[in-house]
């Protein structure tokens, strides 16, 4: 199983706690730690060490996410922590993390965006697109650009999950398709 499928039923239930509470920061500072430790060489060999309990591994996972924020968890921030080290979903922390930041950017009252295009933007089109979608999604929005020469022309515009394909590499696509199935 893909571990962005693992992570969006955990990532869902987090942003609705940090919803409930207001603790967006809390829990993106508790994920971001969570992450960074996993990935983490020596750390994924303790977690796959068949010599340490599962509580045992939870514990000092907490300890050290404790540590990293500079705060004690609380109960609901262990309690994750704990539940996906039981299910042995840590390899999906980092998953968890980026489909967080997705919803809370996209419940933020300021968006990033990806824009893709086929070639450097200029300051004025750059200004141009965040005016925009500015006005079109009613928020503060930045862009963080990188270029794919494969577009030919165009851009994909990119938040979260959600994909505004205006690449000429989109529109010929789409029209080979029409002539295919007539």
């Amino acid at each position: 199983m893909e571990l962005v499928t693992i992570a969006k039923p955990y990532a869902n239930a987090v942003f609705e706690i940090a919803q409930q509470d207001k603790s967006h920061d809390d829990w993106k500072a508790v994920l971001e730690a969570s992450s960074s430790l996993v990935v983490d060489e020596q750390m994924q060999g303790y977690l796959d060490s068949p010599n340490a309990t599962k509580q045992d591994k939870s514990a000092t996972i907490q300890r050290l996410v404790a540590s990293v924020i500079s705060r004690d968890l609380t109960t609901k921030e262990n309690e994750f922590l704990s539940l996906i080290l039981d299910n042995d979903r840590a390899p999906a922390l980092p998953s968890i993390l980026a489909l967080f930041e997705d919803q809370a950017n996209t419940f933020d009252d300021a968006k990033a965006f990806d824009v893709i295009s086929a070639y450097k933007l200029t300051a004025a089109e750059e200004k141009s697109i965040v005016a925009s979608l500015s006005e079109k999604y009613n928020a503060s929005v930045s862009i963080e650009t990188t270029i794919d020469d494969s577009l030919i022309g165009g851009l994909i515009i990119k938040l979260g999950d959600k994909v505004i394909d205006m690449s000429i590499k989109a529109r010929t696509d789409e029209l080979n398709l029409l002539l295919t199935t007539h």
